[in-house]
């Protein structure tokens, strides 16, 4: 008898465990916020351990567990925090008044290493999708949106649910999932603009491949000219928890060898988060030598360009995140 249940509990362990990535995406996209996702998910496991039981089968173990998470993340927004961009937050400011003000961690949209949300497909289109719907701007977008269009959205446009199937899982009619998905549609439509899906092929081209190449020279060896050429002339940085975001090449560049000068020398290691590439920052550490962990910075590429970078400074949260160490004795070899 002991045995039996322990086999049935192993069973059931490897069937939950088999949709852990793709439920931290969905919750990811929910919450815009990688811990919280994590929780959520972590929530659902036990509340359909708990519940297991009663679950007949009358929808597959999929979509019933999709309910509890959806349940989950609903109940987990309605305190009403949307986490966001700095520029959904305030204006572009100016490198003459920039002024380093933190603000909560449950105010940021926070990163996500691609591994723990994308899971693994043969279809190229599905893949692209999934890449496209965990990118900063799309995620940033959705936060915008009430909770149970976010979730009609998310479930419809980027899972590909039947309107059906949306309907039974949030209790609903096909008729008002429809009207929901309208309504999400037309406020992503008047967004700001900065929703546009980054240009960026996967896996990276050959052009891109360089661009990243060049723009790892140019911040390892901290020149300005070079960087430039490889940004768009409206290109943006923030570094949040700090609201501060800059516009432009002038204003970036400007900053980075003011208030940023203590990056010169520093060493990049690439990563992969929110379906774009992206870079591990240390910069060189003067008390202990070697190098600390600084930033996770993900690049946002337009027409040959870098659009934008987003330099996420919570080191203590995020390398541990991917699984990388907060201090590097020495420059490694480039290889990694």
């Amino acid at each position: 008898m002991g045995d039996g249940t322990a086999t049935v509990t192993a069973e059931l362990d490897v069937r939950l465990e088999k949709h852990r990535v793709e439920l931290t995406g969905y919750c990811y996209r929910m919450l815009g916020s990688s811990f919280e996702a994590e929780d959520a998910v972590q929530d659902t496991m036990i509340r359909a351990w708990r519940s297991y039981e009663k679950f007949e089968g009358r929808s597959s173990l999929r979509s019933w567990l999709y309910r509890i998470a959806t349940n989950v993340c609903l109940d987990m927004l309605t305190a009403g925090n949307k986490r966001a961009r700095p520029m959904d937050l305030t204006d572009s400011t100016p490198l003459a008044q920039a002024a380093l003000s933190p603000r909560p961690d449950n105010t940021w949209l926070e990163p996500v290493p691609d591994a723990r949300v994308l899971p693994t497909t043969d279809d190229p289109a599905e893949a692209a999708v999934a890449k496209e719907s965990v990118r900063l701007a799309f995620v940033a977008a959705l936060q915008k949106l009430p909770s149970k269009q976010r979730a009609v959205l998310i479930l419809r446009e980027v899972l590909a649910w039947k309107a059906s199937e949306v309907a039974e899982l949030l209790d609903t009619s096909v008729a008002s999932v429809n009207s929901a998905l309208q309504r999400a549609r037309a406020t992503l439509a008047e967004g700001d603009g900065r929703v546009a899906a980054a240009d960026v092929s996967d896996p990276l081209d050959d052009d891109q491949q360089k661009l990243l190449e060049r723009y790892v020279a140019a911040f390892e060896g901290y020149d300005m000219a070079a960087l430039t050429a490889l940004l768009h002339e409206d290109a943006v940085m923030t570094m949040p928890p700090f609201d501060l975001w800059l516009t432009g090449t002038g204003d970036i560049t400007g900053f980075m060898t003011t208030l940023g000068a203590p990056c010169a020398g520093s060493h990049l290691v690439p990563v992969a988060v929110n379906g774009l590439p992206g870079f591990a920052q240390y910069k060189p550490d003067p008390e202990q030598g070697g190098f600390s962990a600084w930033a996770v910075q993900v690049l946002e590429i337009s027409e040959g360009r870098i659009a934008g970078f987003h330099c996420f400074l919570d080191t203590a949260r995020w390398f541990p995140l991917f699984d990388l160490p907060l201090h590097l004795e020495g420059k490694p070899d480039q290889t990694q």
